[in-house]
Parts: structure tokens; C-alpha cells; sequence
């Protein structure tokens, strides 16, 4: 005999059927993200520590991958000693992306591989993070969005600045007006190496051989050259694989720029650069310059001078921001000082007399490094959808950037960005 469906009944039955997503959501939210870990080189292995730090309760990882045994067992061995479970292993990412319990993908590879990998994560239905820069290319970075709205997923990039509490205060101090108007930032990134060590000669590990270190799978779609352990492990120094300062450093501190200022794309650049350090030195074949300064000029009328070097670090790294008003100065992730224009006669005794600020994000704002909030960010955002602090288009512009000086210097053109038709030019 069938059931009588009363009033009461049948509200009941509606309200569960009402429920039932939310009730999903929540069991869903209890439930770690599993995640597949391609890459546990230098950065690869300290982010991979870092990610177990800072997200033990959201994340788990379920599995790592590295063309290179050493490196992947390491990374299985740091996962086992902090996570207390064993990961699935991989020497090819194309296999670890057919797991289809993996929610998300870490990418720290070389990035000539970060188009094809992160694209084919994508396909495969998974998050990505991808370290920066996003690509190796302009071209691939419009790839890369195209497949992002295709795939309704969400792709963090590693410029960890869009996570930092002082970058953060420095973007309100300047939208509070306290600089005026700011036409010229003036960033730079000076490190020095032992001669016995130069910049971007990792050590290779000594056991690296033929067999244990896949070159095919390191090449990708990168031209075909014999097997090079120098390569392989030393990558950054070759244009095949990098763009050198431009991308590895600067993309960091044009991004800051944008963030602070609100601003985009540069509509041009002129660049130069050159090995004058570790030419003599280095003693094997170095083609990324060791030397560079850039000159972007900003359609929301204000330049960014760059420069980076390898054989002095008495500043460190940082951006200033020169404004009308007031100059701002972000140095190595730490200070943050606002130093009012009192040398022009002009200069009205209002602006004289502001109080200066000097902030320190570790004693005042409580982050020491903003990488590990940038991570945290990004399964926060897998878990419980929390906008992302670094977009796949966001991302892309500050690689752009990178690309666009890399152009100029080995061209020795100055190059023109058009934001309309989203293309380059050299003259």
C-alpha cells in the first residue's frame, strides 16, 4: 500500500532535499586535499616541506613525482618523516595525473615544462600550483588562460609577494595618497657569490648518470641536445629552459610594482645585459647574463628602473617608490619605511610633519616569509574556495614583463607592448 503523502511529509522531504548539498559541502570541507608533487629539486624540496607546515589539517600529500631518482626519493623520504605516510612515486607527471583521487598539482620544475604540465593538469580536472614564472613564452601564457576557462579550475603562480602582509600595507599607504604621485620605482636584486660557487651552478649530486637522470623527460619539447648533466641540474644559466634574471628575479619585483600601484602591463621596455662577472670565473658555458638593467615605461604614467647583479649584495633587494609627496622603500621582504619629501623648499609644512612609518613584518606584522601564506592561500582556495592572491592572469602579466626584457637583451631592441591586441614589437 503506498505512502500518504501529507503536508508535513512532504515539507520534511523538501527541506532534506534542500539540505542535501550543503551537507555535501560540509563532508566535503572535512576531507584533506590530496596532492601530486611534480619536482623536488632545491625549491621543489624546501616547498614541499613547506606546504606539510603550513596546511597539515587541509592537505595531504598523496603522491610526488622527479625525472631524477635521487631527488624523488628524497621527496618520498620527506614525506614519509613528516606526514607519516608512504606517497605514490613517479618519474613521468603524465602518469601521477591519471590518479584520479589527486585534487591538486604542485609544479616545480624548470619552467620551459610549466605550459605543457600545467595544461595537462588541467585536462586531467586538477588544481595547479606552478611556480614562477608561469611560462617560458608569451605565447604559452595565453595557452595556458585559454585552458584555465576552459577547465573552470584554479591555477596559483608562485610570486609570493601577493601574499606578503607588508606588500599588502604598502599598496594602502599608497591608496591613502601619502606618497602623491609616484612616476618612478626604482627595484633591484644584488647578490654575490663565493668564487667557488656561482650563481645558478647547483651542486650536481654525485651519483647523477644517464640512467638515473631522465634528459628526454627534462627536455620536453625544448630543442634535442645530447645528455648534459651541467643541463639537467644547472638549467637556469641556458636560454633553452630560462630566461635568466628576467624571469627567475625580476618577474618577482615587476609584479610587487603592479600590486602596489594597481597597474598591468608596461607598454615598453628597453633592456641590456651581459656575463661580466662570472665569464671569467666560471669556467663552463654561462649564457644568461650575470648583469641586467631594464627600463619599463607604464601607460599609468610612471617607469620602473630594474637592475640586478651577481657580484655585490650590500642592498640586498627591494622596490622604492618615488612619489610627490613622500618616498616608499620595500627592502628583502622585511622593512617597510615611508620617508616624507622635506628637501624642497616648496614643500608644505602638512607633508613635513607627518609622522614617518617603519614597519617590519616579522616584529609588527607577524610573517616572517610570505611563502608559505601564498601556499596556504592556494588549498584554501581548493578546500573552501577563497579567492586566490596570485591568478593564472596575474601570473601571466608578470611573466610578460620578464619576457618582454629577456626580448630587449638578446635582441638589443627595445620592445613595445600593445594591450589592445595583446601583442609585442621591437624597434
Amino acid at each position: 500500500m503506498s505512502e500518504k503523502l501529507t503536508r508535513r511529509g512532504f515539507v520534511g522531504r523538501a527541506a532534506a532535499v534542500a539540505a542535501a548539498p550543503a551537507i555535501l559541502r560540509a563532508q566535503a570541507a572535512n576531507e584533506k586535499v590530496q596532492v601530486g608533487w611534480i619536482g623536488v629539486g632545491i625549491r621543489g624540496y624546501s616547498l614541499l616541506g613547506t606546504l606539510m607546515e603550513v596546511a597539515p589539517a587541509d592537505s595531504q600529500v598523496k603522491a610526488v613525482c622527479d625525472s631524477f631518482t635521487g631527488h624523488l626519493a628524497r621527496g618520498k623520504d620527506r614525506v614519509q618523516t613528516v606526514q607519516k605516510t608512504t606517497p605514490d612515486t613517479y618519474d613521468d607527471y603524465r602518469r601521477l595525473l591519471d590518479d584520479k583521487s589527486i585534487d591538486a598539482v604542485f609544479i616545480m620544475t624548470p619552467e620551459h615544462l610549466h605550459r605543457d604540465m600545467v595544461i595537462a593538469a588541467l585536462e586531467a580536472g586538477k588544481h595547479v600550483y606552478c611556480e614562477k614564472p608561469l611560462t617560458h613564452t608569451i605565447e604559452e601564457g595565453f595557452d595556458i588562460l585559454k585552458a584555465v576557462e576552459r577547465s573552470g579550475k584554479k591555477v596559483q603562480v608562485g610570486t609570493q609577494r601577493r601574499s606578503s602582509l607588508l606588500y599588502k600595507r604598502a599598496r594602502e599607504i599608497y591608496q591613502s595618497g601619502a606618497l602623491g604621485k609616484v612616476t618612478f620605482v626604482r627595484a633591484f636584486w644584488y647578490r654575490n657569490s663565493l668564487t667557488d660557487n656561482p650563481q645558478w651552478r647547483y651542486t650536481i649530486p654525485p651519483e647523477a648518470n644517464e640512467k638515473n637522470a631522465d634528459f628526454g623527460k627534462f627536455l620536453g619539447r625544448a630543442p634535442k641536445r645530447p645528455f648534459s648533466l651541467p643541463r639537467y641540474f644547472q638549467w637556469r644559466i641556458y636560454w633553452d629552459y630560462s630566461g635568466g634574471i628576467s624571469t627567475d628575479l625580476l618577474v618577482h619585483q615587476t609584479d610587487a610594482s603592479h600590486l602596489v600601484l594597481g597597474a598591468r602591463l608596461p607598454k615598453s621596455v628597453i633592456a641590456s645585459g651581459g656575463s661580466y662577472y662570472w665569464d671569467k670565473l666560471d669556467k663552463e658555458s654561462r649564457e644568461v647574463p650575470d648583469t641586467v638593467t631594464a627600463a619599463f615605461e607604464y601607460p599609468e604614467g610612471f617607469q620602473v628602473n630594474y637592475s640586478c647583479m651577481f657580484a655585490n649584495q650590500r642592498y640586498g633587494y627591494g622596490e622604492q617608490f618615488f612619489g610627490s609627496e613622500a618616498t616608499m622603500e620595500v627592502m628583502n621582504l622585511q622593512d617597510l619605511h615611508v620617508y616624507n619629501e622635506t628637501f624642497a623648499k616648496q614643500t608644505p609644512e602638512s607633508i613635513k610633519s607627518r609622522p614617518e612609518i617603519h614597519l617590519n613584518a616579522t616584529k609588527d606584522l607577524g610573517q616572517v616569509n610570505p611563502t608559505g601564506d601564498h601556499i596556504k592561500n592556494f588549498i584554501e582556495a581548493v578546500k573552501y574556495n577563497k579567492p586566490l592572491n596570485c591568478d593564472a592572469r596575474l601570473g601571466h602579466e608578470a611573466a610578460v614583463t620578464g619576457h618582454l626584457a629577456t626580448m630587449s637583451i638578446r635582441r638589443d631592441k627595445k620592445v613595445f607592448w600593445d594591450a589592445a591586441t595583446q601583442r609585442y614589437r621591437l624597434s
